[in-house]
C-alpha cells in the first residue's frame, strides 16, 4: 500500500513529466502531465505537493501546504500533550489534616486535573488511624465533592497496604464549535492517506483495463480468419 511521504517535493521541485493527481477536495483526477498540474496550482492558488513519490506515476495533491504543515505540527504538539496526560500524579493527605493544608492539596490535585493528568490521592494513615478507616474515607469523599467541577473519582476508595486511595480522572472539556464552512477541505494525514489508497485503487483498475483489452481484439469463437 502506498504511503505519504515525510518530507514532501513541492511545485518546482518536481521533476517528472508525469503524476497521478488528486484535487484540492479529493477527487481523482487522474494522470496528467506536471506542467498542467503546476498550471492548475496556480490558478487556484494552491501548491502541487508529492505525496507519494514511490508511487509509479507519482501521486501528487492539490493543497495549501502552509496550512498543512501547520495542521501538521498542530497535531504533533496535541499528541505530545496526551502522551504527558498520561501521567499519573500523587498527592498525599493525612488523617488529621487542617483546613488550610487540605485547601493547598486539593488545589495541587485541581491544576493536575487541569493540566489532564489523572491524579492518585492517598490518604496515609498512622499508628491507630488505622483502625478508623472512615476517616481517611471521610477527607476522599471531600476531596471528589471539592473537585467535582474539574474531575471524578473512578472508583470508591480503597485501602492499599497502610493507605487509602482514589484515582480522580479530568473531566472531558467541552468539544469546541465545530469550524466554519469556508475553512477548506480537511489537511489532515489521515485524509490524505486515504486518498493516496484510492489513487492505488484507480491506478490497479487502470492496470487491469489494459490487461484486459488485447484479450478483447481477439476474434470472437467461430468466426472466419483469412488465409
Amino acid at each position: 500500500m502506498m504511503s505519504i511521504a515525510k518530507d514532501h517535493k513541492v511545485n518546482e521541485q518536481i521533476r517528472v513529466r508525469q503524476i497521478r493527481l488528486i484535487g484540492a477536495e479529493g477527487e481523482q483526477i487522474g494522470i496528467i502531465d506536471t506542467r498542467e498540474a503546476g498550471a492548475m496550482a496556480r490558478e487556484q492558488n494552491l501548491d502541487l505537493v508529492m505525496v507519494s513519490p514511490q508511487a509509479v506515476p507519482p501521486v501528487c495533491k492539490l493543497m495549501d501546504y502552509g496550512r498543512f504543515r501547520f495542521e501538521e505540527q498542530q497535531n504533533e504538539k496535541e499528541n505530545r500533550k496526551r502522551a504527558r496526560s498520561q501521567e499519573v500524579k500523587a498527592i498525599k493527605f493525612r488523617v488529621k489534616i487542617d483546613d488550610n493544608d487540605f485547601k493547598t492539596k486539593t488545589n495541587h490535585v485541581r491544576r493536575f486535573l487541569e493540566e489532564g493528568h489523572k491524579v492518585k490521592v492517598t490518604i496515609m494513615f498512622r499508628g491507630r488511624e488505622r483502625t478508623h478507616p472512615e476517616l481517611g474515607e471521610r477527607i476522599l469523599v471531600k476531596v471528589a465533592e471539592t473537585l467535582a467541577d474539574i474531575g471524578a473519582p473512578e472508583s470508591n476508595p480503597s485501602m492499599m497496604g497502610m493507605d487509602m486511595n482514589i484515582i480522580m480522572t479530568p473531566k472531558a472539556a467541552p468539544k469546541k464549535p465545530a469550524g466554519r464552512s469556508d475553512a477548506g477541505p480537511s489537511l489532515d494525514s489521515a485524509t490524505i492517506q486515504q486518498e493516496v489508497a484510492q489513487a492505488e485503487s484507480a491506478a490497479q483498475a487502470e492496470a487491469a483495463a489494459s490487461t484486459e483489452a488485447p484479450a478483447a481484439e481477439v476474434a470472437a469463437p467461430g468466426a472466419v480468419v483469412s488465409a
